[in-house]
């Protein structure tokens, strides 16, 4: 190659270079919507949703399309979604406040079947917390309604923490992990021939804002600001202990409401020490600079059942009793 026609390409691949650096830098990124301005667009949305559609649930005991729900447009005068809004009896539609992003989102739950216990094998009949791994199964739909995914009504491990471990996969949706701690898990049962059904799952529908969903993230089947439409199914949970204390996370919800990391006029509700990490974060829950794994033993080095763990005068029956974890004047390791 002459060096004339070397340096003519090397020019040409220069001028290019500069002016893809130009095109980028020019580049106008739409900022995204303000979560204050999408919201009430989507809690509208949905409301008319509920209003203008209707249900049915599809009862086939013991197989894979047991609880499936379909919704509708009304056309014949059918009873909205809408209007089974805090029925006494199930199905029930129900919301619940979700503090997020400076404002209070409105998440629409319809409950067709809350989940029990019971069956051959003793399981079943627990909620999850928000930050548990769930079995479940889903079916995605857009208000439109068209569906955009479904898990086929198999079921798959899904970790409400938004991280992926254990086998389970990241939930990058809130309103997943809003939502699901309002189901509870069913049982299994097995056939003559070994198959195994599952029974009294927890199943209903979650309506959730954009803001709670993928909001500006579209992808080419949900495009954004997307309110969603999850059917979901929940068959069992996996607890986790995500501190390593040697108490599992759900266990670490003081307010007693499936949610370990609420926070109330900007105070995290499940944090001993006001450290600002809530318990199922901290290894050190009350802050005396003990670690709670070592708080929890027995003097042989064994963890106490979580219903067992003593107060600081070693009692272990009062249900009032402050554990001696969670008392920063109580140092008591192994006893």
């Amino acid at each position: 190659m002459s060096k004339i026609k070397f340096y003519f390409i090397l020019l040409i691949a220069a001028i290019t270079v500069s002016s893809c650096n130009k095109d980028d830098n020019n580049v106008e990124v739409t900022p995204p919507i303000p979560f204050a301005e999408q919201y009430p667009k989507d809690i509208a949305a949905i409301e008319d949703y509920l209003k203008t559609n209707y249900f049915t649930v599809l009862n086939n005991p013991g197989f894979p399309d047991d609880q499936d729900v379909t919704i509708s447009k009304i056309d014949a005068g059918q009873a909205s979604i809408y209007s089974y809004l805090d029925s006494p009896t199930l199905p029930r539609l129900t919301s619940r406040d979700v503090s997020l992003h400076g404002i209070t989102y409105k998440l629409y739950y319809l409950v067709v079947r809350e989940g029990v216990k019971g069956g051959t094998i003793s399981s079943g009949g627990e909620y999850p917390c928000n930050v548990d791994g769930v079995f479940a199964g889903y079916k995605l739909s857009l208000l439109d309604g068209t569906t955009v995914q479904t898990s086929n009504n198999t079921q798959i491990l899904f970790n409400l923490d938004g991280t992926a471990h254990d086998g389970g996969g990241a939930v990058y949706v809130r309103g997943w992990s809003e939502g699901f701690p309002q189901f509870k898990t069913g049982w299994l049962s097995s056939d003559s021939d070994g198959t195994i059904k599952n029974n009294g799952f927890g199943a209903g529908v979650l309506f959730i804002p954009s803001g709670l969903g993928y909001y500006n993230q579209g992808t080419d089947d949900i495009p954004a600001y997307s309110p969603l439409v999850y059917g979901i199914k929940l068959y069992a949970l996996k607890r986790y202990d995500h501190d390593g204390d040697g108490i599992p996370s759900f266990q670490e919800d003081l307010g007693g409401d499936m949610y370990v990391n609420t926070t109330v006029n900007g105070v995290l509700t499940d944090d001993t020490d006001g450290d600002g990490t809530p318990n199922f974060l901290d290894f050190d829950d009350d802050g005396d600079n003990y670690a709670t794994r070592g708080e929890i033993k027995d003097k042989d080095g064994n963890y106490y059942a979580f219903d067992k763990i003593p107060d600081c005068s070693g009692d272990q029956t009062n249900p009032a009793r402050l554990k001696r974890h969670l008392d920063k004047n109580c140092i008591k390791m192994n006893q």
